[in-house]
């Protein structure tokens, strides 16, 4: 979405003006549901859920929309991440995160440096529900910049100048970012792996 447009459409969220929010609805709603769906993993029904409860939030808050203070997209996306934070809330302990913890301890030898060259890992596990849950979580515990800038980059393969004009920086500053949301990554996905599902309590 080019600058201009984001413009008019910040300013007719800020009036009360309904063609703005359809557009708001039409330029995002896919992102976010494709976002959350990698967050939560759940169903169908649960992901439309938390989309529709986030475009609800959204709407209450739209005429408090200021352009200064990041994009449409940023802005969204925090309030849909408050939204994924209070579905896990009311999750029991997490089942599905315990054993997906004890299959990547069991892998030992076969588990190599994937976050780097994942290109080089075996097709079975890169493919895995295991892993999945264990990215998941690890996204979970990350700030929403850095879950947006990893799911956009490494899952939607968005070049790095799409993204930056989502942000509304420079593609420098998008691959500066995105080394350090790598780095996070990482560390927190270390920290998962040696931390009992069952005492960690997920952050967004």
């Amino acid at each position: 979405m080019d600058k201009n447009t984001e413009r008019d459409i910040a300013r007719g969220l800020q009036q009360g003006d309904r063609q703005a929010w359809l557009q708001l609805y039409e330029a995002y709603a896919e992102p976010v549901l494709r976002n959350i769906s990698r967050l939560v993993g759940g169903d169908a029904a649960t992901v439309g859920d938390i989309v529709q409860e986030t475009f609800l939030a959204a709407a209450r808050s739209a005429r408090n929309f200021r352009p200064d203070r990041g994009t449409l997209w940023v802005w969204l996306w925090t309030i849909a991440r408050r939204q994924v934070a209070l579905y896990y809330r009311k999750q029991k302990p997490n089942i599905v995160l315990s054993r997906a913890q004890q299959w990547w301890t069991s892998l030992d030898g076969e588990k190599f440096d994937w976050i780097d060259t994942k290109a080089d890992m075996p097709p079975d596990i890169l493919e895995s529900q295991e892993l999945a849950a264990l990215v998941r979580c690890t996204l979970s515990e990350l700030p929403g910049d850095y879950q947006a800038l990893l799911l956009a980059k490494y899952v939607d393969n968005q070049p790095a100048g799409q993204i930056a004009g989502q942000m509304d920086c420079s593609e420098m500053a998008v691959r500066s970012k995105l080394a350090r949301a790598r780095k996070a990554f990482r560390k927190a996905f270390e920290k998962i792996n040696r931390t009992p599902s069952g005492l960690r309590k997920v952050k967004l």
